[in-house]
């Protein structure tokens, strides 16, 4: 059993925003998680909301955060984004997000269950090949 999670956007933007209603119960989840893999495709849209809400400060923090090696990051490869247009697809009344398709696949591909979100909604919705649902983390 693969015992790995990956981390959704607004998870990571909620840990780092202690103004967010939701940074504490993130944060304390964040605490106990091991094996977490932070998707490369989230960067660039947790780069945009942090700057977008004046959080240059943290988002510098975040990012020597990982460069110290302290969340992997797990790119993308191409039969994710293949699987991610299939989910677009076939999903496309569900209004899913690209980073969230891309993490659906990936999370099929490496076959991992945990998901770290705050978008229960998509995440409750969307049927992964490799197990009956995702288990959501908070």
């Amino acid at each position: 059993m693969n015992n790995q999670s990956l981390i959704d956007t607004g998870f990571i933007f909620a840990v780092l925003d202690d103004a967010d209603e939701r940074h504490t119960v993130c944060a304390e989840a964040y605490k106990f998680e091991r094996n977490t893999l932070l998707p490369e495709v989230v960067l660039p849209e947790l780069a945009y909301l942090m700057l977008r809400e004046n959080k240059t400060k943290g988002l510098i923090k975040f990012l020597r955060y990982i460069s110290d090696g302290n969340l992997p990051i797990i790119s993308a490869e191409s039969q994710d984004l293949k699987r991610a247009s299939e989910i677009l697809e076939k999903y496309a009344d569900s209004k899913f997000d690209f980073v969230d398709c891309v993490i659906f696949a990936i999370a099929e591909r490496l076959e991992i269950k945990r998901i770290l979100t705050v978008d229960r909604r998509h995440f409750n919705i969307f049927r992964p090949k490799h197990c009956d649902a995702f288990e959501i983390i908070p």
